[in-house]
């Protein structure tokens, strides 16, 4: 990496030393009511996320982790303040986002960026990468006079491992782990104190996912970063995260540290997701035999009675259909863990599933 940066336009960590976490999420409910008809009459409201309530620490990782449609995406628009929610707050700093003026919630967005999924469609492939990496100076115009700004992209292309030289080109004529690379070098442009990663590996081959994942840690040591990294993928997530929250049809079902939520899984859907990791060194509860979850993921709009995850449950009995386990720690869990029968219970395996018909 260079160390020739000018003072004008090098990246410095954060100095903030306020208590408390850097991100706050409380009880944050996104609704989207669906209609029909002439008159636009409600007919269901589809729950895409039902009362989470999270925290993000200074220089942490949190992983967000579940399957497709859980809400993930949902909620980092709401962190973001990309939508509003319909009830709930989201405190940066402990500023609630939804209280501030437009222009006191855009001056805000410089300390909470986002890098997105897909580097091949996240990027405008009529700009240059220079213009690309640049946009956030043309927005926030007060940030960086114009005349140091093309030295600013330099400095950042170099700080992603691009070549500065390279800021002519278009999106085209890189890789994908580059394009996630200038993804990241727009992310980093406004030294942000906090960054969204959504799922930033997953449209990359493995190989390229480890450079990204580094790049990542060590962009997190050097500018004291704060991530939530988002992915439906737990061997990822363990390796990036301080602590794992487990969402599930819009409410986190299980959070606690790395090493809890791998070694002491309490909630049963977050023992069928890590039975499903393929590396070796994931244990669950002593045994690596694959938990087969049956019946499907129920639609947001006819979400089940109690625990939303019982149609799909192997310790489900009458009571989970009767009420919704509260978030708490449990006999047998010691993190908090929306199941009422949370622990070490022996799942229903392949073989147990074929010979109750349910394969």
């Amino acid at each position: 990496m260079s160390q020739n940066r000018s003072d004008a336009t090098e990246l410095v960590p954060s100095t903030s030393t306020a208590a408390g976490p850097i991100l706050e999420v409380r009880n944050i409910v996104r609704h989207y009511p669906v209609t029909r008809g002439m008159f636009k009459r409600t007919t269901t409201v589809v729950k895409a996320v039902d009362d989470v309530s999270l925290t993000l620490g200074r220089g942490e990782t949190l992983g967000l982790v579940g399957e497709s449609g859980c809400g993930k995406s949902t909620l980092a628009r709401l962190l973001m303040a990309l939508d509003r929610p319909t009830s709930g707050e989201v405190l940066l700093d402990g500023q609630n986002l939804y209280d501030l003026s437009r222009g006191d919630l855009r001056r805000m967005r410089r300390r909470i960026q986002i890098v997105m999924q897909d580097p091949y469609a996240s990027l405008n492939p009529r700009m240059t990468v220079g213009e690309i990496v640049a946009e956030p100076f043309e927005i926030h115009t007060e940030v960086l006079d114009r005349n140091k700004r093309k030295a600013a992209v330099r400095d950042l292309l170099d700080v992603v491992g691009l070549n500065p030289d390279h800021l002519n080109r278009y999106p085209h004529q890189f890789s994908g782990g580059q394009r996630q690379r200038i993804g990241i070098a727009r992310a980093l442009a406004l030294k942000p104190e906090v960054i969204i990663c959504d799922e930033p590996v997953s449209a990359l081959d493995v190989s390229v996912q480890a450079q990204v994942i580094n790049l990542l840690a060590n962009l997190q040591k050097e500018f004291d970063l704060s991530y939530i990294f988002i992915s439906h993928d737990l061997s990822i997530v363990r390796h990036v995260s301080d602590r794992v929250a487990v969402m599930y049809l819009g409410k986190i079902v299980e959070h606690g540290s790395e090493n809890d939520i791998y070694s002491h899984s309490g909630h049963p859907y977050t023992q069928a997701l890590i039975s499903a990791v393929a590396a070796p060194d994931v244990p669950q509860h002593g045994t690596r035999e694959r938990i087969v979850l049956a019946g499907e993921i129920p639609g947001a709009t006819s979400k089940p009675s109690g625990c939303a995850f019982r149609t799909r449950c192997w310790k489900a009995e009458e009571i989970c259909a009767q009420d919704v386990p509260a978030l708490v720690a449990r006999p047998g869990s010691p993190h908090p863990s929306a199941c009422h029968f949370a622990g070490e219970v022996t799942p229903l395996t392949i073989h147990e599933l074929a010979q109750q018909d349910k394969l």
